[in-house]
């Protein structure tokens, strides 16, 4: 099969008592194995064989005839670039290039975080509150269901993943928690950071 499971980064407990093991167990081994099942049971005998996870989800973005392709692809990348996002110890505020940039497109790290929070509680069902890069601005938006920023021309920095799943055996109905929680104490700013700087850098190019 062409795309595998990728391990999480962290063991199942890492991220107690914020979300705890068994959420994680069962959204990473069943939820996101289905996802990246389906994935490749969909790509099975197609061109997509030969393509990576992000040239499938480019390709059958606009394309009706293949949205279970988009959304169970889209749903892999999400949920892998999700875990990333997220380690232990996390949270505060972040250094270097991209605390720089937040204050220049938002005022200052409260005026995100409190934007950021925001999106996320307000966001109608299931989706996504990302970070972006966009146009050399960072950028807060939320997408629904498997949609995801790479899909628009946008560069994922930084995700939270609002379907119940992610956390209601920990909050119940309580996403504001959940979210309050997510920039608090787990958000991964060096993944993050990581992530801009080399954006930038290719915006820039």
């Amino acid at each position: 099969m062409p795309f595998d499971l990728p391990k999480l980064p962290y063991a199942t407990d890492a991220l107690e008592p914020h979300i705890g093991a068994a959420t994680l167990k069962v959204h990473h081994d069943m939820h996101h194995r289905a996802y990246v099942d389906k994935t490749n049971l969909l790509v099975a005998g197609t061109d997509y064989e030969e393509h990576t996870l992000e040239e499938v989800i480019m390709a059958t973005a606009v394309l009706k005839k293949t949205e279970a392709l988009f959304n169970n692809a889209a749903q892999a990348w999400n949920h892998a670039f999700y875990w990333n996002s997220m380690s232990p110890g996390g949270g505060g505020q972040p250094k270097g290039a991209i605390a720089d940039r937040l204050t220049a497109d938002f005022g200052n790290f409260s005026a995100f975080r409190e934007a950021f929070n925001k999106a996320a509680v307000d966001h109608f069902a299931s989706g996504w509150a990302w970070l972006t890069l966009d146009d050399g601005h960072l950028r807060i938006i939320t997408t629904a269901n498997a949609d995801t920023p790479i899909a628009h021309g946008q560069v994922a920095i930084l995700a939270l993943d609002l379907w119940e799943h992610a956390y209601y055996l920990d909050y119940r109905n309580r996403r504001a928690a959940y979210v309050e929680k997510f920039l608090g104490k787990l958000a991964n700013w060096d993944f993050a950071g990581n992530n801009y700087e080399l954006a930038a850098e290719r915006q820039l190019a």
